[in-house]
């Protein structure tokens, strides 16, 4: 959804003078721009007497390009807030999600049958109960046909294939542990690369933070009981998702974990599922990259439940007082960062615990109402909301800074 009519940096709402010829011009312009062809709808809204034009571009997998550079060199993706030039293996990527085709199912070549560890399979599948032979491999897509033989499929020879073959094939397949002194990576304590199959990447990876996590305890009437710096259940899951979800075609690019002094950082190589938003994501709803990992590691039990690993981990935050996990897309990567402890804005003042009880009855506040509230001069409402503002305790909603109809909300989580 594209919103015409608010300025980028400061977000102030400018509308458009002539909003019927603006909507014809911006049609015209993208019917004659782009291939394939896409049909945005077009909605005209307003709001404080200012004309906005809002358009809505429906999903579909492309690649999409601009016709006059071709598809090379016109394919563009979006990071964060700037626009990018997709690179070969991008356009590829978005090519095999049209074809309902995943990287970790294509065959491995150079690679044989004997590459893949069955005594490693067995152990693993006999941890659950479960069975691990040729056929159970061929069902999970670990061995495949490809053109009248068989083969690993590039998800096989991550999770099972000989280290020698899998670290010469994918030498960045690893998972690197760091744990770093004070705020920044300046300086480490400790590190470790973690080359092991993915599967028993996870488990060490876990060993790494646990380590380098602090333990508190809580007496109670009959024994005393752990606390832990990061919920163990929010750590695991973190883990396995950065595992599961990394874009494995990126070369060069390895999942990492920084421990600091204050949050722990976790970060896969990929970016959200081509057509998955963070707010669709953290919603419930998922879009496997890899599907052989995936489904090994729900056959493994690593995965319980498809899409819940987000919300879950919020919500394990939010029992436990803990703030809540962030979760960002940093160019081309994932980062999950939890935090110890509850970050959250603070309230230190009378006065902001009763502004922001008010807020928790209704919807919004004006600076009039604000100061009849505190029974301040209206110079003193002014650094008061000004201070609040800045500390994350309310938003401000208005068209500029000297918007006479201006209120503030309570900010969303």
């Amino acid at each position: 959804m594209i919103v015409i009519g608010v300025r980028d940096h400061n977000k102030e709402i400018v509308g458009i003078q002539d909003i019927l010829k603006e909507e014809e011009r911006l049609a015209s312009t993208i019917a004659d721009s782009i291939e394939p062809m896409i049909t945005p709808s077009f909605q005209l809204s307003s709001w404080r007497q200012r004309d906005l034009l809002v358009i809505h571009v429906p999903y579909s997998i492309g690649p999409y390009y601009l016709k006059a550079k071709g598809r090379e060199s016109g394919t563009f993706i979006r990071f964060g807030s700037t626009n990018r030039l997709a690179d070969r293996m991008t356009i590829e990527a978005i090519t095999r999600s049209k074809q309902r085709q995943f990287y970790d199912e294509l065959p491995c070549h150079q690679t044989s049958i004997r590459d893949i560890d069955f005594d490693l399979g067995e152990k693993l599948f006999s941890r659950v109960s479960k069975k691990f032979t040729s056929q159970n491999a061929r069902s999970l897509e670990i061995l495949i046909n490809h053109q009248d033989h068989e083969l690993p499929s590039i998800g096989g020879v991550l999770l099972f294939g000989m280290l020698d073959k899998r670290l010469e094939l994918f030498p960045n397949t690893m998972v690197r542990c760091a744990r770093f002194k004070g705020k920044t990576k300046v300086k480490f304590i400790d590190q470790v690369d973690i080359c092991e199959p993915l599967a028993l990447a996870v488990d060490v990876a876990l060993e790494f933070v646990r380590k380098h996590s602090m333990v508190a305890y809580e007496i109670g009437a009959v024994r005393r009981k752990e606390v832990f710096q990061y919920p163990p259940q929010v750590v695991r899951e973190a883990v396995i998702n950065a595992v599961v979800h990394a874009d494995y075609s990126i070369k060069g690019s390895t999942i990492q974990i920084a421990i600091f002094d204050d949050r722990m950082e976790i970060t896969n190589p990929g970016a959200l599922p081509f057509g998955l938003s963070m707010e669709t994501a953290l919603s419930g709803f998922s879009q496997l990259r890899n599907k052989v990992i995936g489904r090994v590691f729900r056959e493994l039990g690593l995965i319980e439940h498809w899409g819940t690993g987000l919300g879950r981990m919020i919500e394990i935050c939010q029992e436990q007082g803990m703030s809540e996990p962030l979760f960002e897309e940093v160019d081309n990567y994932f980062k999950v960062t939890l935090f110890h402890g509850n970050q959250s804005p603070q309230i230190s003042e009378k006065w902001e615990e009763v502004l922001v009880t008010y807020l928790g009855q209704n919807n919004k506040i004006t600076a009039k109402q604000a100061q009849k509230i505190w029974d301040v001069t209206a110079r003193t409402t002014s650094t008061r909301l000004k201070k609040m503002k800045e500390k994350g305790l309310i938003v401000e909603m208005s068209t500029g800074p000297y918007d006479s109809y201006k209120t503030f909300i309570k900010p969303e989580k």
